[in-house]
């Protein structure tokens, strides 16, 4: 019997250790909005890494086993030549006109000489615009010659804001509506009759329909891949993801080998977390008895150092503290200069290093030349000192290797030098904040503390997971474990001058923002309950920004700027009720999370005018957008007023916590009164509206979960269970809606109100669907959080830190033990 429940308690422990096996993309090298690498597919070596914003930026790795080459990692990159380049690529200047033109513009024969000149790409952004366009049309024509017609897939390279047509020699080839935020290559079939040798005209109409207005444009084609080096793919057997890895096993014929990509985003650590240094492990052995000669290859391209791969990039090779070390960047280093959204960083230098060791060759050189030594046993080609598109890579000859097993690791760096401009001073990141460090000095740390690190990681990839599936089951468990490094990387850790932590966040492809309010929001959940001071660094710049003079509103502001710019809002409008609401719950929420409202009394008076604002405008919403802005304004949204509610209550309990007794009783018995009023206006029987006294309408009231969470006991417990009741017959395939104008959604949301029922069944059936469209979601890029319920599909948005609030259920079990 004794032995039986041994067995029991093993296997329940393995259970509990068990990771997540599936993912819509796999986290590879996550650090911040610029230092993020990701696999888009299963199997790590079935195509190129990529940047969140899914811009190439390969990693390679081989395995020579006995003179035979196994690729591991990456894959050929698709390479474009062009016919007629992008701005991205080489400068070009056209023919345009913001004036509707006669019939006819399109062709090849008319006559635009009365138009003007104009250099790509056209935008109203003055740092990304050659040409300055904004009025709400433009006609854009441009003439370009073709030598060679005997090519195959040919293919419209195109990025525009907002709908377009295009013509190629009078031809319509592509017509769309709506904006896309990076360029689509868009085949461009029956080649014969649309491109010809000789002079060919690409014709161009953009209508600006809302904010933002981008044009730029041109043909290239597919040249035939290579092969490299005869290389053959190596087996990949499975894939692990946890809170800090993620870990790939393959088999290469004889060898088995297991590759390790660890970023130690340890939460509680901010000087591990803070370090801009990853490492990559092979551990490999043999599977048949025998003994291998076996080499190994890791390559990183200097990609990973540009915005384009055009950029011509500047390389070094050298020693420093016990480290052989290779490093690129840029030649032109413009630090701090671009500001975007689908934007990669330019500035500063990529890091590969190792401990200096005998039988390993580190070299810069192509990815073909690289490899080709390696099949080859060259010797290794020589440092170029500058070019493009090259590779920082690094040979191991490991010798002969039988059923011990022989690892091997790289750590993969950035230094970014200066991350962010906060209110026009240059920040460096928080593992240099003083100025007394250098990335060699970083790199030799994590090169040092390889063991020590590897076992905190391990630790907490256990505890983390264990408290996620005791807070909401195995499920939960996978969709929170895919999401954890995806949130935090969305974000920058730094110190302001005034010495205040900054976790500022980049609102990934949505629209660039930095510090968004309603990006904190829902991201709040996961650093709430594991490390409070994030949040401080994620609400001090919104504070400071008012408290400074420079936010002259009675309401919070929506944002900081465009990332990595913070010199204040850059969003077109504000959002009075919703960031009002978001700030005061966020710092209740803080208060309770540390034990304490200090933070709240240091922010006393602003707190104050924002939530009389709410007392005065937060009850009953006038027209206006609010976080699912996707959706468009509302007037009277009864979700938005929960938050006005609910806003009002943390402000009163925060009074309380304060000893602030009367102000306490006031601020809190209108918030009660607020929520018996709402109930009677926004009911229809089995449910509450979307908007007050709207027949057939119903939207989740994920604002609601904060009533439960800190026990405000704003609205009685009958509200949310009629509320859940009725959310569980809307539910489709992947999910619960947002509400009754679409079928769309927003998984993060989904989280919050399915942690508003004390059903585990039920609590179980608004995740199921979230975890199948995490699991089958035809849609490869890092974690949406706006998709389809129907089909699973993206609808927008990737990488965000949103997903932080999956935590939600996890941040409830933790704040009422």
């Amino acid at each position: 019997m004794k032995i039986f429940k041994s067995f029991l308690l093993l296997f329940f422990c393995q259970q509990l250790s068990a990771q997540v096996n599936k993912a819509p993309a796999y986290p590879l090298i996550t650090h911040d909005p610029y230092f993020s690498i990701w696999s888009m597919t299963d199997t790590l070596n079935a195509s190129p890494t990529k940047h969140w914003t899914g811009a190439d930026q390969p990693l390679t790795g081989f395995i020579k086993v006995d003179g035979k080459m196994y690729r591991v990692i990456g894959s050929e990159s698709k390479a474009f030549a062009n016919i007629a380049a992008t701005a991205d690529d080489q400068p070009y200047t056209v023919k345009y006109a913001e004036t509707e033109p006669s019939h006819g513009w399109q062709n090849e024969t008319f006559n635009d000489t009365k138009w003007k000149n104009g250099k790509a790409p056209f935008s109203d952004n003055k740092t990304t615009a050659e040409t300055r366009w904004t009025s709400k049309d433009i006609w854009v024509r441009r003439t370009f010659n073709v030598n060679n017609t005997d090519i195959d897939k040919v293919f419209l390279k195109i990025k525009h804001d907002d709908n377009t047509e295009v013509y190629l020699n009078g031809e319509d080839v592509y017509n769309y509506k709506g904006w896309l935020g990076k360029f689509q290559y868009i085949p461009l079939n029956n080649l014969k009759s649309k491109l010809k040798k000789g002079k060919n005209v690409l014709a161009i109409h953009v209508a600006n329909t809302a904010g933002g207005a981008y044009l730029d444009a041109g043909i290239v084609y597919e040249p035939p891949i290579k092969n490299n080096a005869g290389a053959v793919q190596a087996e990949q057997k499975n894939v692990t993801i946890n809170a800090t890895q993620t870990i790939y096993d393959f088999t290469c014929g004889p060898i088995d080998a297991t590759i390790t990509f660890t970023s130690p985003l340890l939460i509680k650590d901010l000087t591990i977390l803070s370090r801009p240094v990853s490492y990559v492990t092979y551990s490999v052995k043999a599977n048949d008895e025998k003994k291998h000669d076996v080499k190994i290859y890791f390559g990183a391209s200097t990609n990973l150092a540009t915005n384009t791969s055009s950029q011509e990039v500047v390389t070094q090779k050298y020693i420093a503290s016990g480290l052989s070390i290779l490093k690129a960047g840029t030649k032109e280093q413009p630090v701090l200069q671009k500001k975007g959204d689908d934007l990669r960083i330019d500035w500063g230098y990529m890091y590969v290093a190792m401990p200096a060791n005998a039988k390993a060759s580190q070299n810069i050189s192509t990815v073909a030349q690289a490899t080709s030594s390696l099949a080859s046993n060259a010797q290794p080609v020589s440092v170029i000192s500058a070019g493009k598109n090259l590779v920082l890579n690094t040979v191991v000859d490991l010798g002969k290797v039988g059923e011990v097993a022989k690892e091997q690791y790289f750590l993969l760096g950035y230094d970014d030098i200066y991350s962010v401009q906060y209110f026009h001073q240059n920040l460096r990141p928080w593992w240099n904040r003083d100025g007394d460090q250098t990335i060699e000095k970083q790199l030799s740390i994590a090169e040092k503390d390889y063991k020590s690190v590897m076992d905190k990681c391990e630790d907490w990839n256990k505890s983390l997971y264990n408290d996620l599936v005791n807070a909401g089951g195995s499920k939960y468990a996978d969709l929170c474990i895919i999401a954890y490094r995806q949130s935090i990387a969305a974000h920058k850790l730094l110190q302001s001058r005034r010495g205040e932590i900054l976790f500022l966040s980049k609102e990934n492809f949505s629209n660039g923002s930095i510090n968004t309010v309603d990006i904190t929001y829902p991201s709040a959940p996961l650093f709430l309950a594991y490390n409070p001071k994030l949040i401080e660094g994620m609400l001090n710049g919104i504070f400071y920004y008012s408290e400074s003079g420079q936010w002259k509103y009675p309401f919070a502001a929506h944002d900081l700027g465009t990332y990595p710019l913070a010199n204040g809002q850059t969003y077109g409008e504000g959002m009075p009720v919703e960031e009002s609401g978001n700030m005061t719950v966020l710092v209740a929420a803080l208060a309770k999370a540390e034990g304490n409202a200090d933070y709240a009394k240091k922010h006393w008076k602003t707190l104050t005018t924002w939530t009389n604002y709410l007392m005065d405008n937060g009850f009953d919403p006038a027209n206006q957008l609010s976080t699912d802005d996707f959706a468009g304004h509302l007037a009277r949204n009864a979700n938005l007023s929960v938050k006005a509610i609910v806003g009002i209550g943390c402000y009163g309990m925060l009074a309380d916590m304060l000893g602030m007794k009367s102000i306490a009783e006031k601020y809190t018995d209108t918030a009660k009164d607020m929520a018996k009023r709402w109930t009677t206006m926004a009911d229809k029987g089995d449910h509450y509206s979307l908007t007050f006294e709207r027949n057939n309408t119903w939207s989740q009231k994920y604002n609601m979960v904060w009533d439960k969470v800190l026990h405000l006991n704003l609205f009685p417990k009958d509200v949310y269970e009629k509320e859940i009741k009725y959310y569980l017959t809307k539910q489709n395939e992947f999910g619960l809606p947002l509400d009754s104008r679409k079928t769309y959604t927003k998984s993060d949301w989904i989280m919050w109100t399915a942690t508003m029922t004390d059903s585990k069944k039920d609590f179980e059936a608004f995740v199921d669907p979230v975890y199948k469209f995490a699991m089958e979601t035809p849609t490869r890029v890092p974690l949406s959080d706006w998709h389809e319920t129907t089909n699973g599909k993206q609808v927008g948005f990737q990488a965000r830190s949103v997903v932080g609030g999956y935590f939600m259920k996890l941040l409830d079990v933790k704040m009422n033990k």
